[in-house]
Order: structure tokens, then sequence, then C-alpha cells
């Protein structure tokens, strides 16, 4: 909607939020998120070492956790330093550019991951369904082709959302509702017809997570099922014990999101710092608990982990 009251323009920067309390509370919460941020980047990238020089884990299920790892890994460096920035310096302005920038990374790499968790949804599938078929459908040529088919299907479909921002004319607050960019926030603010910015996000999420959502929850009703129908009780909980992680991971991926999405769509009166709160929670949560949640429960990753500290 145009405002014929105000001059559109294209602001040179955002402002971005700063809504979690005093300043010198701000200041002694930058501790605990840079101390989640580093931990997350030292189990994420010990995930990734630990698959890539390990042998005996180039396996499908291995090389998923690892393009997971470094999604995560490129996810929270995307959004975490320039947080800190902002809580301990108080570093608010991030230009236009840059935030476009910042936007297309935070979208398509969620996508990415995203096709991921639906992949590897697929290889539990095929694990315990078709535990015969398992080895000739996903092999490693083919678990390369899914990792690529990700990082383009978030580039195809996510690349437009900082391109239809450019269209967007502004005219009042260039202030956003959380430390970082998303297409939702920065296109609110626009005072100019959004209808084409909603009906493609939109269309981008749904088509996107939304039916990526869909295929785990089936794939994992048809994995319920066969289950089920194991006659030892030994063997149905084996089986199930090896979607324990995966079931987390997917959790921590897919309640923040939608949280976050619910938030945007219908709580404009909503505080902001409960705005910020959802979009700190839905890019600092997955880094940190995915190496957490695949060490404890893969036994493989556990036992290298502990011989390379024996070691060193």
């Amino acid at each position: 909607m145009s405002s014929p009251n105000h001059t559109s323009f294209r602001p040179s920067t955002f402002i971005l939020a700063s809504t979690l309390g005093p300043e010198a509370a701000r200041f002694w919460l930058a501790f605990p998120l840079c101390a989640a941020y580093l931990l997350g980047v030292v189990g994420n990238s010990a995930v990734v070492f630990i698959v890539r020089t390990e042998p005996s884990l180039h396996a499908p299920m291995y090389f998923f956790l690892c393009m997971l790892a470094a999604i995560d890994l490129l996810l929270s460096t995307s959004t975490m330093p320039r947080l800190l920035l902002l809580l301990w310096l108080d570093s608010r302005e991030i230009s236009f550019g840059t935030c476009l920038l910042q936007m297309f990374f935070i979208h398509s790499l969620s996508a990415a991951e995203s096709t991921v968790l639906l992949a590897m949804a697929l290889d539990r599938y095929m694990a315990i369904c078709h535990p015969l078929r398992h080895a000739a459908v996903l092999t490693n040529p083919v678990t390369a082709k899914i990792c690529l088919a990700a990082v383009v299907r978030g580039v195809l479909f996510f690349l437009p959302l900082p391109l239809l921002i450019l269209r967007l004319m502004f005219c009042g607050s260039n202030v956003l509702s959380h430390a970082y960019c998303v297409h939702q926030d920065v296109m609110n603010l626009a005072c100019v017809s959004t209808t084409v910015n909603v009906i493609y996000g939109l269309t981008a999420i749904v088509v996107v997570m939304g039916l990526d959502s869909l295929l785990i929850a089936f794939s994992y009703f048809l994995i319920i099922k066969a289950v089920l129908r194991l006659s030892s009780r030994r063997e149905r909980a084996k089986a199930f014990s090896t979607c324990v992680a995966h079931l987390c991971v997917v959790l921590a991926f897919y309640v923040p999101l939608i949280g976050l999405s619910v938030v945007h769509r219908f709580g404009k009166d909503l505080p902001r710092v409960v705005h910020a709160i959802m979009g700190d929670i839905y890019l600092l949560v997955p880094p940190l608990l995915n190496p957490i949640v695949y060490g404890v429960r893969t036994k493989q990753i556990r036992r290298r982990i502990l011989r390379w500290i024996v070691h060193r």
C-alpha cells in the first residue's frame, strides 16, 4: 500500500532490533550467546572433520550429517557475529546491500537444511523398510547429487526474495524486528504494494519447507508401520533408536521455523522482544543442538571423538 503523505525512497541502511533488555543486560547476555555460538562452531566443525577423515564413516547417513553440519556452520556464522556486535558495541546499522545478502544466505541455507533433513528421512526409510535395497539405491554418488540438489534448490527458490525487495520503496521506519535481515521483516517496512512478495514468499515456503515437512512425516508414518510389524521387541527398540537423533534434529529445525512464521504472520501486535527471541531461537538452537544430538546418539562419531581426545 502506498502512502501519499511520505516521500518514497530506498534506505541506505536498516536499523537492527535491539529489544532484549537494557544496555547492561544486553552486554552480559552476549557472553552466553557467544559461548553457544562457539560451541556450535566447534561441534559442527568436529562433525565435518571426523566424517571427512574417517573412511568408515563414508556412508550416506554420515555424508548427510556432514552436509547438515556445514550448513549450520554457514547459517550461524552469517548471523551471530552481527548479533554479538549489536549486543557488545550497539552496532545496529546494516547497509541495504549487506542486509539483502544476509537475507539470501539465511533463506537459501534454511531451504538447503530442510532438503537435507528430508534426505536423511529417506535414508532412514530405506534402511528400515527396504534394508536389502538401501546400499544399491543410496550410493555415495547419489548422495553427493542429493547434497548438490539441496544447495541448488535453496538458491533457485530463495534468490528471488532479495531481488523482489529491490523493487520496493520505503517511506517510514527502517527499524527491523530482528537482529538480522529476513524477507518478511524487511518487506513489512515497505510503503508500496507487497502482494508479489507475499505470494512468492509464501509459495517458496510451502513448496520447500512445507512439502519437506509433509514428506518427512509421511516417511516416518511408513517407518512406524514397518517397525510395528517386527516380531521382536528388541528389534523394534533398535529400529526406533536409530530414528531418535534425526527426529530431535527435525523438531529443532521445524518447531522454531513454524513459530517464527506464525509470529510474523499473526503477531504484529506482539512486543518486539517476542519477535527477537523467536528469531534468535530459530538461528541459534539447531546449530548448537545438532552436533550434540548426533555426537551423543551416533556411536561411531562418539567413539571417533573420544579416540581423538585420548590421542591428543
